[in-house]
């Protein structure tokens, strides 16, 4: 099966020098997770989630309504081309462990694949390989991070 085939065709994007509360209301009108972030040609250039928001737009003092989410964004995005099959997609989302993968076409972004994608076809994919999946990208090492 090929990306294309079971990506998201609607997604939000944002420009770098969208702010953090815009895309925080974005995110919160689209019932959205994540945005990519994309120039004048719609190539992606980051990536925001709601939790970067927190941890580094909220818990590090930024000004959600004046600081660009370009300063906060994350860089160097894993993209997928369409037509490649979901089985390399899930490979570069387990070994990145990312929940969430830009689709391009020609370098624009097309589409999102996401791990609810992936378990929404998961009798066409295979069970156990979604899970499999799903089970790398949110794997943990075991240690316990939270402060007692």
């Amino acid at each position: 099966m090929k990306v294309k085939d079971c990506m998201c065709n609607e997604v939000c994007c944002a420009k770098p020098e969208t702010t953090i509360y815009d895309i925080a209301k974005l995110m919160q009108t689209n019932k959205i997770g994540c945005v990519p972030i994309c120039d004048q040609n719609n190539c992606v250039v980051g990536l925001i989630t709601d939790r970067d928001i927190l941890l580094r737009g909220v818990a590090c003092d930024k000004d959600a309504k004046t600081t660009p989410i370009s300063e906060i964004m994350t860089t160097n995005v894993c993209c997928c081309d369409s037509n490649e099959e979901v089985n390399e997609a899930e490979r570069k989302m387990s070994e990145n462990q990312i929940r969430r993968l830009p689709i391009v076409e020609n370098n624009k972004i097309v589409g999102i694949l996401t791990i609810g994608d992936l378990a929404h076809w998961d009798k066409e994919l295979g069970k156990q390989e979604v899970c499999t999946t799903i089970e790398n990208i949110c794997y943990c090492d075991g240690q316990a991070k939270n402060a007692q």
